[in-house]
This record gives C-alpha cells, structure tokens and sequence, in this order.
C-alpha cells in the first residue's frame, strides 16, 4: 500500500502511473483523512483522488476522473477499472460508494453513493444514483439513469432514463461484459509500467503512415 500519511513526493516515474516526472495525480486528504492506494494500481496523471477512499491491486483509475470522499467513503475493488472523465461521490448523511471487483465503470459515467457489486458494468455516460445497487454481473447501459433505491438484479441489462430492465442477458453475454474489466488490468498495468508489463493481448498501437499533400 502506498504511504500516503503525508503529502505524496514521488520519484520520477512516481508509484502510481505517469512515467514523467512532473505528471502526477492530485491525491490530497480531506480533513486529514489520505486516500488508500494499493501499490498495483494505475492512477493517471489527470486524476484526482481526495479523502476516504481505498483502491486496491490492480485497479486502474483514468484520466480526469474524480474520486471524491469528503463526507463518507468510497471503496474500489481489485481489478476495477474507473475510465476517463467518470465522478465517484458520496452521500455524506446516508450512503457511501461501494464498488466491488472487476467492475467497470465506462466513460463519463457518474456513480454517486450507490453500490456496484463484483463485476457489475456500467456504461458510458451513464448515472447510478443515491442508494441504487447494482447486482454482480448486472450491466447498466449507456445513458441510462438509474434512479435512488433502484436495485439491478444480476443477469440484467437495464437502459434508459428513468432506466428499466431492458432484456435478460445470459451467462455467455455477462462473460463477454466481464472480459473488458481483464483487458483493463493489462490496460493499467502497460500505462503504469510500460513494456515492463508484458501485456498479453496486445501490442503497442502504431500510427499509421501520413498521407501526401
């Protein structure tokens, strides 16, 4: 776990993931509460990480995404992939945000004092709100508001605003959703480490030839 006890000063390339020295996320405390980051995570240099939260090993946490745990907490699982530009908040009265293992929360999406258990798939753009609970292999599609108190039942997909169940998806399906939270690990860890990381399923992107003018 990277000691954050105090104010971070990272080498170069810093613990968490930018591989220049003067890159790093804002990882700051809220009244004197540090964030809790595994080792093994990938935070980008874009993100902000403040108070009570606790990401574990091999999450990966993207550019310009806010985790903000000022009035409660925020938990995210081993292997959970936060993509760019997503906020996580809480409710500092009544609900902190919960999410599990190998669960991914896609672009822009907004997850606010809800509970997203294991492998839960969030798409982009999408809204979780305040007391929703979004069941283990349950898929929320994109765009789609999910109300307060609103549960998600495993074997779901549910879309739309207000979102509702759209179709049941079969096992085979929930598999093919949960293999994007393994290829986010890779993803991660080839951000964090760079060739180091040996990603298995994957090659460095080439740009491809410019065209004459």
């Amino acid at each position: 776990m990277t000691d954050i006890s105090k104010k971070p000063d990272y080498p170069a390339p810093h613990p968490l993931g930018s591989t220049r020295p003067d890159d790093r996320p804002v990882i700051e405390p809220y009244l004197g509460v540090w964030p809790e980051i595994d080792d093994t995570a990938y935070i980008a240099s874009t993100a902000v990480v403040m108070g009570a939260v606790r990401i574990e090993e091999y999450a990966s946490i993207w550019h310009n995404v806010t985790l903000r745990g000022d009035g409660n907490y925020i938990t995210i699982g081993k292997g959970t992939n936060i993509q760019d530009n997503a906020v996580v908040h809480i409710d500092s009265s009544s609900f902190p945000a919960i999410i599990g293992d190998y669960v991914t929360v896609g672009h822009s999406a907004i997850i606010h004092a809800c509970i997203l258990e294991d492998r839960a798939f969030v798409g982009m753009g999408a809204i979780v709100l305040d007391g929703a609970h979004v069941e283990t292999g349950a898929v929320v599609a994109a765009g789609a508001v999910v109300t307060p108190g609103k549960r998600v039942p495993s074997g779901e997909l549910w879309a739309g605003n207000p979102a509702r169940l759209m179709k049941q998806i079969d096992e085979k399906t929930q598999k093919g959703f949960q293999t994007n939270a393994t290829r986010y690990i890779e993803f991660g860890q080839a951000a964090k480490l760079g060739h180091d990381a040996k990603p298995s399923f994957f090659t460095a992107p080439q740009l491809p030839p410019r065209q004459k003018r």
